[in-house]
């Protein structure tokens, strides 16, 4: 509707020669006394039309083709034009929601971009916390909106599988091992702590593996006043020396098989499935780290000082410039994962989403610069940070530490408020505010609890149509849609003024990477139909009356699970 209304308009300027810039918009108004859309446009083009907004409003009026949906427009306040929608215009949309059901207010597939979105990706040495689940939720969502905008979106996984992370983690459940079998163990503080790794410990394989006694733990350094690493690093090269290459790397692959096989398994749980899942370890083996170093060297962007080979980013907003190559020669993270963006390019996106912590602020600039200079676009990557979240449990904020195991983990989150109430939960806010995770409010039943408060909505819906089969009275679609003039109600005005924003706030969603305002949108769509139910009788003796509210419950019903849905939760039938 926008889009027609926008092309009238159009026409109306031409009319008077005036030429439309993109500034020119139509917003849906919150005022019924306002019309039902508003447009800026004479106040945009006032200046180039050398008339008063308000005169220049008027003139647009007068010259604006006739259009059924139109009902009128009218001037009001400093030139804004608003404009008064049919009521068939809101009727024909309705047989619309009824009609196209769960794709109403989705692009037609395949209309925009080919998109890679990561989210979650990480590291694989415990489960997953309630800080990823808040980027879980985010990056599903996503992935979800983005594709009902029109969008081909694959979703991927990044393993960081290699580096000193992984080592520690397989240095923990081997010393877990052998502290089981007997051997006396000074288990570092610096090492991974959680159960999770004891239980790992407990089923491994340690069929040929060199066996270690407490003298494993003689003459350790003491740790760096810095970084309280050195004996830990002590640690790791003795289990290498131990194990030989092959046991050390057989005791990391079990370590990581199973935590990847629980990351899996809790983000199924959780409704977040992922097309792809990258590995670290692969990108390097691949030789695709080499590839990517000699792209920027060809490219001019790389240069060699103490040794080292430096990546000019400083060029591209750095605040300075980064190291791709140590002295040694060994290769950076960063330099690892520049090759991964290489690869993700390379696979023929047209834009890539990276969803990260927000501990991972200060790395988006050099990211950010590295994609600039193997693409010399500076809008190819576009990064997400999801903010930190506080676990409020009795009104008090739980303490959370990866390395201690003391933290709430996904699935504990999970299977205490739902998997419906945490996901809701996540995407209220933006994902650039902090958020503080309510448990006692997230398993409220009751209206203040804001994804009961929606799914109470299709809930009331569905009981609605069971009490109607309980009259022993029918309801024909069909037959209902030719009653939609009896759809009068102020409250019936503004219920369908609500749904025909859900298309655009699909688009804005998407467009702003922000479900929140499908949230906010649900919430919206819910008071109002709550409203309704509370004022207004459905199952009445008037069949045309009857049927006619019958529909708008249908669509009402329909929009909210479309909506649930592009959030990944349930619109359940009864609460």
């Amino acid at each position: 509707m926008k889009d027609t209304l926008q092309a009238l308009l159009n026409q109306a300027a031409d009319s008077l020669g005036i030429a439309v810039p993109n500034a020119a918009k139509i917003e849906s108004t919150r005022d019924k006394a306002h019309g039902d859309l508003a447009s800026n446009i004479a106040m945009v083009c006032a200046k180039q039309a050398g008339k008063p907004p308000r005169e220049l409003a008027q003139a647009l009026i007068e010259a604006l083709p006739a259009h059924p949906a139109v009902a009128k427009a009218e001037v009001a306040g400093p030139g804004f034009i608003n404009i008064f929608l049919a009521s068939d215009r809101y009727h024909a949309m309705l047989r619309e929601i009824v009609s196209a059901g769960e794709r109403w207010g989705q692009a037609e597939p395949g209309s925009g971009n080919r998109v890679l979105l990561e989210f979650v990706s990480a590291n694989p040495t415990g489960p997953l916390h309630v800080g990823h689940g808040r980027g879980a939720a985010y990056g599903d969502c996503l992935a979800r909106l983005l594709r009902a905008a029109g969008h081909q979106v694959d979703s991927e996984y990044y393993v960081n599988d290699a580096g000193r992370q992984m080592d520690i983690l397989a240095l923990s459940v081997w010393l877990r091992h052998i502290e089981q079998q007997g051997v006396a163990v000074i288990f570092p503080g610096r090492a991974y702590q959680g159960d999770y790794v004891r239980e790992s410990a407990q089923r491994l394989d340690a069929d040929g593996l060199n066996n270690a006694d407490a003298t494993l733990f003689d003459d350790l350094p003491t740790d760096d006043a810095e970084t309280g690493d050195a004996r830990l690093d002590a640690l790791i090269e003795r289990a290498k020396q131990t194990l030989g290459k092959d046991g050390f790397a057989r005791v990391l692959d079990h370590a990581l098989k199973e935590q990847l096989g629980g990351i899996a398994d809790d983000l199924s749980a959780f409704r977040v499935d992922f097309q792809a899942w990258a590995s670290e370890r692969s990108v390097v083996d691949k030789g695709e780290v080499s590839k990517a170093l000699a792209q920027l060297e060809k490219g001019g962007h790389t240069y060699r000082q103490d040794g080292a080979l430096w990546f000019a980013s400083s060029r591209f907003g750095d605040d300075k410039d980064r190291v791709l190559l140590r002295a040694n020669g060994s290769a950076t993270y960063f330099a690892n994962d520049i090759a991964y963006h290489l690869d993700k390019l390379e696979r023929g996106y047209d834009r890539l989403i990276d969803v990260w912590g927000q501990d991972h602020h200060g790395y988006i600039k050099r990211m950010s610069a590295a994609v600039e200079a193997l693409t010399g676009q500076s809008d190819k990557l576009d990064v997400q940070l999801v903010q930190f979240v506080s676990l409020l449990r009795d009104g008090e904020k739980v303490s959370m530490s990866t390395r201690a195991g003391t933290y709430e983990t996904l699935e504990d989150l999970r299977k205490e408020v739902g998997v419906d109430a945490a996901r809701f939960f996540y995407v209220m806010r933006s994902n650039d505010q902090q958020l503080e995770f309510d448990l006692a409010l997230a398993t409220q039943k009751s209206n203040d609890n804001p994804v009961f408060y929606v799914q109470y909505a299709h809930a009331r819906v569905a009981s609605v149509f069971r009490q109607l089969s309980e009259k022993q009275w029918t309801f024909d679609a069909e037959r209902a849609a030719e009653q939609l003039d009896q759809l009068d109600a102020d409250i019936e005005r503004e219920v369908l003024k609500q749904l025909a924003r859900f298309p655009d706030m699909v688009q804005a969603a998407a467009t702003q990477l922000a479900p929140q305002l499908i949230v906010h949108y649900l919430r919206e769509l819910a008071e109002l139909y709550h409203r309704y139910y509370n004022s207004s009788a459905f199952l009445i003796e008037d069949a045309a009356l009857r049927d006619a509210r019958l529909y708008l419950n249908l669509a009402v019903q329909q929009v909210l699970r479309n909506g649930l849905a592009l959030l990944g939760v349930d619109a359940p039938d009864k609460m």
